[in-house]
């Protein structure tokens, strides 16, 4: 599995929203020459995020875009899964029961779904507060004189 880069791209815009929360509406601009993503990529994946109820757009001057809940309230999971379509491993995991008919016999079923355990119990565990929260550790570590 390979996430795309729509998918790494709405996790940095989320989180840049989420660092930059107390300046309320952010311009697709801002996030863009902050993150060194193109403007009209950014313009791709925000109607995804819309739909989801993830973001609170305002249109017009002082317009842009924030999140509508609380950075913790996000998984890496949930924002992947929206962007990418989905996140197991294999297609046959994509339906539940599993759509292959041969599942039943299928020696290989139980590595797919411990894998996708593994994926999906990583991921969901993921905030986007514990991702700003894991930078700012980082940085905090990082002290030069």
């Amino acid at each position: 599995m390979k996430i795309s880069t729509k998918g790494r791209y709405a996790l940095r815009m989320l989180i840049d929203l989420a660092e930059h929360s107390e300046d309320g509406y952010i311009t697709l601009k801002d996030i863009a020459a902050r993150q060194n993503i193109s403007k009209k990529y950014l313009e791709q994946i925000v109607p995804i995020l819309n739909r989801s109820d993830i973001l609170n757009a305002s249109r017009g001057y002082q317009g842009g875009y924030k999140l509508t809940k609380s950075p913790d309230k996000y998984t890496v999971g949930e924002i992947l899964a929206l962007t990418e379509g989905g996140l197991s491993p294999v297609v046959c995991l994509d339906y539940n029961p599993v759509g292959c008919e041969r599942s039943a016999e299928c020696p290989t079923l139980p590595v797919w779904k411990g894998l996708n355990k593994v994926i999906h119990d990583y991921l969901y565990g993921i905030t986007i507060q514990d991702i700003i929260d894991e930078q700012q550790k980082r940085s905090a570590d990082n002290y030069v004189i």
